[in-house]
């Protein structure tokens, strides 16, 4: 999920002046729709997946990807007026874990949104997702699921044996996990079986589900099972700064609502019926997926369209709303550029449909957010060409298929594995799609990347937590934000400077080649990386990813004089002592580099292992130094102020003129884009 609102671009702007961070001026019928689907079988809802080579060029997968570990069947018809949805799921659960179990947890995610509960208590304290905190209950975000009950086959009605826990917190108020202790234990290898009735009360639009007026994103929505993940059961309450973790499996879902309604879903639409009374009933169908989501709207447009990639064609399904028409084709063009750097960079997009939703006006908080095989992106009327946020967001979600489709790690415990990886992935296809430098912003000689941006997110805190804090154990929600997302990309993007960018593109295949469809962790991907590399990353690792300390060198200073400074100033050849003197300020460790130039135009590289708090650089030379940088290359994206990287021996008005005009030109910019927000 990318949270962005335009307004955040001006904190980072004048982040950007503190920083160093370079700034540039300058119908009705029965319908079957094509699907590479195959009829399921159990056979093939237990098979395990694809083992590839992760060092070599990988083939088309062929179905099934995962091991199913579920599957979903609901029914559910959507009450319009009343913001309902009443539903019944069948869910068979395969015991895969090698041992005989008899409790089984369920998430109840839409009862989070009332006010005595753990995530409204976070949203409360802390913000959410870039919000802030102290955020008013406002009833019209009421939300719940109820469930009226709940049977397993060969063991009865077990409805009264339902009892909240709360494996986080000791909130009793908190209904958003459930756990059921059946009669007698599922042997290993063996499926168990649930039928379950549900209503949902959905609230207005928040946390990128419910609705506004008659849209409807219907996301979390149904009683959804935990993963048995490193020997136990993992089903986490819903949390203020944090996503989700599901098995793999299938889902066949019919959704009943009136007929003018358009409606898009996570996977293939197989069929389409009327009924007599002015209703419909839209199936849909999804194999190996862990999630399944919705959207329906009577006012949507549906811009079909398809993509051509490796593993074949691709169906587009952009569901437009009113007033937004002017996005279509910019929405297009960054939806078939990422596929494409995906297809080419990591392996082909292997589902035969992408379905992207446009919300509202007055529905943003359904944008940016991520669903198998459904995205949902984010517009308004009057955002110019040169602002590419309608573009960063379906980007950084159709990412999301990949890191978190497919990878699926822990989002819970590991938010960095999949909203990091993915932020840092967003960079390279931005700079791809539009070009390095101004691929976020490039607006009346106004430029910015999306790599700066990425890193002006992790300056705003740099220091709270280490990346792998639990997702709702962050100091808060903006720290959330900044450290996951923003300082994961940082953190992989100097790493890219170290290892160099065709190992770094290498590694990231690889990890996702050896772990697509399953649920990897931090360890994993670590190790990978270092394989990759062939080398010992550790030290970096146990900092950026670990820890907390901030990365900064300065030049302190750089001077010169006679080595016979004693004697009077003769004619000829002189010999000159010159001195550069590197200071790491900050507590991070990194080997770097320093480019010390002469007054002859030649220039020494020298390496510094940056282990003691300072080191002096010597050197006796017929030239007088007159310039010294650290990192001439700019690779060293976590260096926390750019401005103290470098030192001349020369005053340079020119710079500080070019500064200021720079200065007064964001000062204008900024002031104009204040007014179209207000």
């Amino acid at each position: 999920m990318r949270s962005r609102a335009f307004s955040v671009l001006l904190p980072l702007l004048a982040v950007a002046a503190a920083s160093g961070l370079g700034l540039a001026a300058r119908q009705e019928t029965q319908t079957t729709r094509p699907a590479r689907a195959v009829k399921l079988t159990p056979q093939q809802q237990t098979a395990p997946p694809a083992a590839p080579s992760p060092t070599a060029a990988s083939a088309p997968l062929q179905r099934p990807f995962s091991v199913r570990v579920v599957a979903y069947q609901i029914d559910a018809r959507l009450n319009p007026s009343r913001k309902t949805i009443d539903a019944v799921e069948t869910l068979r659960y395969h015991n895969l874990t090698g041992q005989p179990l008899d409790t089984f947890p369920f998430h109840l995610y839409l009862n989070a949104f009332q006010p005595q509960s753990t995530f409204m208590t976070e949203v409360n304290q802390m913000g959410t997702r870039g919000t802030g905190s102290g955020s008013a209950w406002n009833p019209a975000h009421f939300g719940s699921i109820t469930v009226s009950s709940f049977q397993v086959e060969g063991m009865g009605d077990l409805t009264g044996q339902m009892r909240f826990i709360h494996p986080d917190d000791a909130n009793a108020n908190d209904r958003t996990v459930f756990e059921v202790k059946l009669p007698h234990p599922v042997p290993p290898n063996e499926w168990v079986t649930f039928h379950i009735a549900f209503h949902d009360q959905l609230p207005e639009v928040m946390e990128r589900t419910g609705y506004k007026r008659d849209f409807f994103m219907v996301g979390q929505w149904f009683p959804k099972v935990g993963v048995w993940w490193q020997g136990a059961w993992n089903c986490h309450q819903f949390h203020a700064n944090s996503e989700f973790f599901a098995d793999f499996g299938t889902y066949l879902v019919r959704i009943t609502l009136p007929s003018n309604y358009v409606v898009g879903a996570v996977g293939d639409e197989i069929s389409t019926v009327q009924d007599l009374h002015g209703s419909k009933t839209v199936t849909f169908q999804a194999a190996d997926v862990h999630d399944f989501a919705w959207t329906a709207s009577p006012h949507f447009r549906d811009v079909e369209d398809s993509w051509a990639g490796s593993a074949g064609l691709v169906h587009i399904h952009l569901l437009m709303s009113p007033g937004h028409e002017s996005s279509t084709a910019r929405y297009l063009h960054a939806l078939k550029g990422a596929m494409a750097y995906f297809d080419r960079a990591y392996d082909p997009y292997p589902y035969d449909t992408i379905t992207v939703v446009d919300p509202p006006n007055g529905a943003m908080d359904a944008g940016g957010m991520e669903y198998p095989t459904l995205i949902t992106a984010g517009t308004t009327w009057w955002v110019p060409a040169g602002i590419r946020e309608p573009e960063m967001v379906v980007v950084h979600e159709f990412g999301h298929q990949y890191w978190y489709g497919m990878v699926a790690t822990n989002e819970f415990e590991d938010a960095w594995l999949d909203e990091g990886i993915n932020s840092y992935s967003e960079v390279k296809v931005m700079d791809a799609l539009y070009g390095h430098g101004h691929s976020m912003i490039d607006f009346h000689g106004l430029t910015l990347d999306d790599a700066e941006e990425q890193r002006l997110s992790y300056l705003s805190l740099p220091d709270t937590d280490p990346l792998t804090r639990f997702a709702w154990q962050f100091m808060n929600s903006n720290a959330y934000g900044a450290i996951s997302y923003g300082k994961t990309a940082t953190v992989l993007l100097t790493l890219e400077g170290m290892i160099g960018r065709q190992t770094m593109q290498r590694a990231l295949r690889t990890y996702f080649l050896r772990y697509r469809f399953t649920h990897p962790t931090g360890a994993d991907f670590l190790s990978t990386i270092n394989q990759v590399a062939d080398r010992n990353l550790d030290p970096y690792f146990d900092q950026a990813v670990s820890g907390t300390s901030i990365l900064d060198y300065e030049v302190l200073s750089v001077d010169w004089s006679r080595v016979d400074w004693w004697t009077p100033r003769r004619k000829g050849r002189q010999l000159y002592d010159d001195t550069v003197l590197i200071h790491r300020k900050g507590d991070f460790v990194l080997p770097v580099r320093v480019r010390i130039r002469f007054d002859d135009g030649k220039t020494v590289d020298a390496q510094w292992n940056g282990r003691d708090r300072w080191v002096r650089l010597s050197y006796v030379r017929p030239d007088r130094v007159v310039s010294a940088e650290i990192d001439p290359g700019h690779e060293v994206w976590l260096d926390r102020d750019m401005f103290n990287n470098s030192r001349t021996t020369d005053f340079q008005g020119l710079a500080i003129g070019k500064l200021a005009v720079y200065c007064q030109f964001l000062d204008q910019w900024a002031a104009q884009l204040l007014s179209w927000l207000t």
